[in-house]
């Protein structure tokens, strides 16, 4: 038995609550819970109960055993001196105030259906990928696609507190936490960090005041990736960017030593930090006021025809300095898109509207939803355990769901693991 356990069974009165007695024979009659606290103190405050006919209004604290009061030495803290039940697992032993009177104590397992405890013993035991994993597809339709809305909007509000930070940092400049969150999500997975890193070598004003040339964007990015390091490449290109880069580095004070160096290996030619690095400054080039557009458009169409930009001139014909390639635009392509729209636009709109006092709950919920389903190997898992619908908001909710629920045995927080501690 454990004491989250014992916690849900009170918050949701899971228990035979009719001819509820304390150890002492005393009648109880539940007015109000409390309000569940999550911090040190009394497990749940301000709960309103009727003991033998008179009214308390107080705190309840909750153990699996009584003498585990002493153990926590409550009897020496302050903060539970207005504790007005004290419910238990099992009673062992009395437990008093200061003025000797016996704190009243609910002992629940007369009380509570013992299939309650029998199912979430067996989804604790489980030793599968998930707990629920072979009760998973049992969930209702109706149910699930619920909690995926709630598990979806809770990732946004995960995702907004690094937002948070990030404006704290700028001193609120919007335009500077897109400028961030975009760099780094142009790096994908394995240059991410690098790229952030990039973001954070210099102030957002210095990139600013370089955008009216693409060619001064790209010896600024490209220079604190330690692209432009090299000696034996005399491609007139590369040594204007060299150039270029020596002057900026000295004018604005910059370098590039802390820089995570962008990685070439394993990537497939699109993905190389060239390329996205060169699509970058291009779209900062031909859309200097991002931040306003992004918050303007609204459909998922927008976006693919705002974002169908390719990279400069030279990058046209290659993937490195040194090698040449078919001439191509290498435009975004509609699933890097995706990418872009799931973890920078999305959480910034929203981010955005709740600083604004605006709801977009409804606009983001259909651009989304308008998104195809993520390709993982944790959606795919899901995918063989229950049809569920094929959208961009399922696989971010489901990634949630597996990473803040799953991984960490919450069940008890999990709208699916209540459902099937309660399913007969």
């Amino acid at each position: 038995m454990q004491e989250d356990f014992l916690h849900y069974i009170w918050k949701h009165k899971a228990f035979k609550s009719v001819v509820l007695k304390t150890t002492q024979e005393e009648a109880i009659r539940i007015v109000n819970l409390g309000q569940h606290n999550h911090n040190s103190g009394p497990d749940f405050f301000n709960a309103q109960l009727v003991i033998a006919e008179q009214l308390w209004a107080g705190n309840v604290e909750i153990h699996v055993k009584s003498s585990d009061w002493y153990v926590h030495h409550h009897e020496t803290d302050t903060a539970y001196d207005n504790v007005i039940l004290h419910v238990v697992w099992e009673h062992d032993a009395d437990i008093f105030r200061k003025d000797n009177s016996v704190i009243p104590t609910l002992e629940l397992k007369h009380y509570v259906d013992q299939r309650y405890s029998t199912n979430y013993k067996k989804l604790l035991k489980s030793k599968t990928w998930i707990n629920c994993e072979s009760r998973f597809g049992e969930t209702d339709d109706f149910l699930l696609n619920n909690w995926l809305e709630r598990l979806y909007i809770e990732r946004l509000e995960q995702k907004s507190e690094t937002i948070t930070s990030l404006l704290m940092v700028s001193q609120n400049n919007w335009e500077a936490v897109l400028f961030k969150m975009l760099l780094k999500n142009f790096g994908l997975k394995v240059n991410g960090p690098s790229f952030l890193s990039i973001a954070s070598s210099f102030d957002y004003g210095i990139f600013r005041k370089l955008l009216d040339k693409i060619h001064n964007v790209e010896a600024l990015l490209f220079g604190q990736a330690g692209l432009l390091e090299r000696n034996d490449i005399e491609e007139p290109y590369f040594t204007d960017l060299q150039e270029k880069y020596g002057y900026l580095k000295q004018k604005f004070n910059i370098d590039n030593s802390n820089v995570v160096p962008a990685q070439f290996f394993r990537l497939r030619p699109p993905n190389f930090p060239t390329i996205r690095l060169s699509q970058f400054a291009n779209l900062y080039t031909l859309e200097p006021h991002l931040f306003s557009k992004m918050i303007s458009l609204k459909t998922l169409e927008a976006y693919y025809e705002f974002f169908n930009k390719g990279v400069s001139q030279f990058w046209r014909t290659h993937y490195t300095f040194s090698t040449a390639s078919k001439v191509s635009k290498k435009s975004m392509t509609k699933s890097f898109i995706d990418l872009l729209i799931i973890n920078t636009i999305i959480p910034l709109k929203f981010s955005y509207a709740k600083a604004q006092g605006k709801a977009t709950d409804e606009e983001l919920f259909t651009l989304i939803k308008a998104l195809k389903l993520e390709n993982n190997s944790i959606v795919s898992k899901f995918l063989e355990l229950k049809s569920i619908e094929r959208n961009a908001l399922s696989s971010q909710a489901l990634l949630q769901l597996k990473q803040e629920y799953c991984d960490k045995n919450r069940c008890l927080h999990c709208t699916i693991g209540n459902s099937l501690i309660v399913k007969k």
